[in-house]
């Protein structure tokens, strides 16, 4: 095993793990107890994509798995591919799409790893269609500190299974995973884009959309106000039947250094906000695209994170209920306008209600909203907990995966069915997210 240090993705809180490289599924078990005797407690950690805390160790002592990172077998036939916890959704697509085959669900980036994937429960641009990633895992390995290897899956030690779907890599190390995939034709997709003036005409917008389109999504304009909130460029999208099934490669520019100071800014965002919103004037927009600029937009851009400079960045993603989501969403955008603090990534989409098999799953029936925000001291206290009071009250919740700020109260009212978790959970795993929202 080989050490070298890890932050979360946004890189706040700044705290350094100390990652210790597990190579071989063979002596995973070995290095495991190992560490665990030696820490006394650990955490499984992917490729670094979370944002907050969840992939931060209590001991800041973590098992990284990027390594572990082969197929062990696949069946072109039926669409599934059984591979180690480390490997990447962008590695899977770079084997199946050749034959045929994409993931049910990605998220927005194609650098999430399997094990990721799983313990966060990762959803995209199709909720409303396919639910979420955990319902296209057929079966994992799970390696417990007190059981030793554990196989999950609907129907094989169940309550396990939908303790760790969504359960934040604490109920034990996953070493491997089976996914069910979607056939296509092509890696292309048949996409339509278009601005909306305001929450309302999104709303109309996703209710035909949604219908018609297997993804849909929206970029909203986070500063805009008055009869303007809300405001936005809706992106709907199907597969394509035509361009072939070539693999895109990964973008090569890089940010090759964190910036001195975030370049994110109120100044910034505004500006960038009025010349994408104007850049989508006019009628809808269709066009015959490559999956990756529709799917993966921010990873043409490696390590963009940098640009928020070294205090990093903190997401806001929160759901709020279908019966009042467009007063609550409303609600939200008027907040964080008066706030002063700013965010020109900024996500719209309306979830489906297909359920997740995972206890600690985000989505509901409902609307989730999604801003990045340069990390500021005004944003724990009064800006959060002022958009947190709003979700509390609209009885929507927070997603743990991108969090670094939510209240023990809060995300056990979120979550009830957190007790479950923490009773299945491997004693030798522990985060600073679990130790944060469930001390009491």
């Amino acid at each position: 095993m080989r050490a070298r240090h890890l932050q979360s993705w946004g890189r706040y809180p700044a705290v350094s793990q100390i990652g210790h490289r597990i190579e071989w599924r063979d002596r995973l078990a070995r290095d495991y107890s190992l560490l665990k005797e030696k820490f006394g407690t650990v955490l499984p950690y992917g490729n670094g994509r979370s944002y907050g805390d969840s992939c931060l160790a209590r001991s800041d002592h973590v098992l990284q798995m990027r390594s572990l990172c082969r197929f062990i077998a696949v069946d072109w036939v039926r669409g599934v591919v059984r591979a180690e916890a480390g490997v990447t959704l962008g590695e899977v697509l770079a084997l199946a799409l050749p034959k045929g085959w994409f993931l049910s669900v990605t998220p927005g980036t194609r650098f999430v790893t399997l094990g990721g994937a799983i313990a966060n429960d990762v959803h995209g641009k199709n909720h409303h269609v396919r639910g979420t990633f955990g319902r296209h895992v057929r079966s994992f390995h799970l390696l417990r500190s007190d059981r030793g290897g554990v196989v999950c899956s609907p129907d094989v030690e169940i309550e396990l299974f939908r303790a760790t779907i969504g359960g934040l890599g604490l109920t034990g190390v996953i070493e491997w995973a089976e996914l069910q995939l979607i056939p296509v034709k092509s890696g292309f997709m048949e996409s339509s884009t278009q601005r909306f003036d305001s929450l309302a005409e999104f709303y109309s917008l996703s209710e035909q959309l949604d219908k018609t389109h297997e993804y849909t999504v929206a970029w909203v304009d986070s500063l805009a106000g008055g009869a303007a909130t809300g405001r936005g460029v809706f992106m709907a999208a199907n597969h394509s039947e035509e361009g072939g099934l070539k693999v895109s490669p990964p973008g090569a520019v890089s940010v090759p250094l964190t910036l001195p100071v975030s370049a994110i800014n109120r100044i910034s965002a505004r500006l960038f906000n009025s010349a994408y919103f104007s850049l989508h004037r006019g009628g809808p927009k269709r066009s015959h695209q490559r999956y990756d600029i529709f799917f993966y937009p921010l990873d043409r851009l490696h390590d963009w994170h940098r640009i928020y400079g070294p205090r990093g960045l903190q997401q806001f993603q929160c759901v709020v209920p279908e019966h009042n989501a467009e007063a609550a969403t409303r609600e939200l955008l008027r907040s964080i306008k008066k706030s002063g603090d700013a965010s020109f990534l900024a996500v719209l989409k309306k979830c489906g209600s297909l359920p997740s098999p995972g206890l600690l799953s985000f989505p509901m029936p409902g609307t989730s909203l999604a801003l990045d925000f340069a990390h500021s001291d005004t944003l724990n206290a009064p800006t959060f907990p002022r958009l947190d009071a709003i979700v509390r009250e609209a009885g929507g919740r927070l997603y743990p995966a991108k969090d670094a700020h939510m209240s023990a109260q809060d995300f056990r009212s979120f979550y009830p069915e957190w007790a479950q978790v923490e009773a299945l959970r491997d004693p030798a795993l522990a985060s600073r997210f679990w130790d944060r929202v469930t001390e009491t």
